[in-house]
């Protein structure tokens, strides 16, 4: 069995990103990951401006020639354009105008008494207090968002700050998804002696969906060979990527990894991880033809489709798609950075019991800081899922004590 960290680069290895692109509104942007640089056309702001309500002046005016009492001149609303200040007087101002030429200050009108058409100036600043310069954000031609970027809401108002209205991004990643046993039943059915209900058809949808995937379901698999084998021979058309879950184990029942096999090949099969120790990693042949060796040995893109096998209990297929099938398919989309950062903290349990295989807790976080544990870690309990807030990376042979600091990957890294 392979350790996690070398499964994990054996699938980013292999993966390059998708080929197209596609311009698309900012608006509708969201989640999709640029296929090239966004280059500001002009700086942030694009002149002085006011960073409070008050008065703009020459700060000369009150500091050098003790003049607090000024004329107010004119009054700058955000969005017009103002006159030069004239010598010796006060601009009323609002937080976002443009400072007229000639003022180098802004008195924050909590520092003034008004009264009529002339201002008293309370206050001795500085030349450039509560003035945003013109550039201070963003410079003209600086690079605010490079290629790879997945695009969040702050992204897109970042892009937007720019004038950008559309956005240069990968197509989409497309996901021909199945699911494999006799004794799977959809929400909705009668649940037969023996049957369960699909959650994970569910779980793994959302989980593609939300990575922003073109998914294509092909449903519930009967489990036999050649049933199998014709839905990998049809998901693999027009696909990046065929992702199953059940199937890859070593029982009687078990068709996916042979039949994959048969069809295309395994590259990569178990890993020493509970839960999900039957993941595999493979190709499927797209037609005729070998096609010319892509990344890590791999055929072009053209030529085979990715395949990943999940194991289809529900926690296990749910900790190796966040751990493995999600940094696979951001890679395939263009984003580089596809590791999840982890925190340190403390273990509030102890877990005397140690495994020999990279253990993955559910676990949250209590209100001291520290980790309380799921009581049933059984790779059947999809509660653990919901109730936890993230995974305790557990190495192997390792038995956990109450106070020690442990590795924790909150499900906010793993489910955005």
């Amino acid at each position: 069995m392979l350790a996690t960290a070398e499964a994990l680069a054996t699938l980013l290895n292999a993966a390059s990103p998708v080929v197209g692109t596609e311009s698309i509104p900012t608006l509708e942007a969201l989640g999709r990951v640029l296929s090239a640089d966004v280059v500001s056309p002009l700086d942030v702001p694009p002149m002085n401006t006011s960073s409070m309500d008050g008065y703009a002046i020459h700060a000369a005016d009150v500091t050098t020639h003790g003049n607090r009492r000024l004329p107010v001149s004119q009054r700058i609303p955000a969005g017009h354009a103002p006159e030069p200040l004239a010598p010796g007087t006060a601009a009323r101002i609002f937080t976002g105008a443009t400072v007229p030429p000639g003022a180098d200050a802004i008195v924050m009108q909590e520092q003034t008494e008004a009264a009529g058409d002339e201002v008293t100036i309370l206050h001795s600043p500085k030349s450039g207090e509560w003035i945003t310069v013109q550039g201070a954000d963003i410079r003209s031609g600086s690079v605010i968002l490079p290629a790879g970027t997945r695009l969040t809401p702050q992204a897109l108002g970042l892009a937007a700050s720019v004038g950008c209205a559309e956005l240069e991004v990968r197509r989409r990643v497309k996901v021909a998804v199945f699911f494999t046993g006799d004794e799977l039943t959809m929400p909705g059915e009668p649940l037969k002696p023996g049957a369960i209900y699909n959650s994970n058809r569910f779980t793994l949808r959302g989980l593609l969906e939300k990575l922003g995937c073109e998914v294509s379901d092909f449903g519930i698999v009967a489990d036999q060979l050649d049933a199998t084998r014709a839905t990998l021979r049809g998901a693999a058309h027009a696909h990046d990527l065929i992702l199953t879950c059940g199937g890859v184990s070593v029982g009687d029942e078990d068709h996916v990894k042979p039949a994959v096999e048969a069809e295309g090949r395994i590259a990569m099969w178990q890993i020493a991880m509970k839960p999900g120790k039957p993941l595999a990693f493979g190709a499927v042949r797209r037609g005729a033809g070998s096609g010319n060796a892509g990344p890590a040995g791999f055929a072009s893109a053209s030529a085979e489709t990715f395949f990943i096998g999940l194991p289809g209990n529900p926690v296990s297929s749910f900790v190796t798609f966040l751990l493995f099938v999600r940094p696979f398919v951001l890679r395939l989309a263009g984003v580089q950075a596809v590791a999840p950062r982890a925190l340190s903290l403390r273990a509030d349990f102890t877990q005397s019991k140690a495994d020999r295989r990279n253990e993955f807790l559910r676990a949250r976080i209590n209100c001291a800081g520290g980790l309380d544990l799921f009581p049933n870690q059984s790779s059947a309990v999809l509660t653990s899922t919901v109730w936890g807030d993230g995974l305790i990376d557990n190495p192997p042979n390792h038995a956990i004590s109450a106070g020690e600091t442990v590795r924790f990957i909150p499900f906010s890294e793993l489910l955005n």
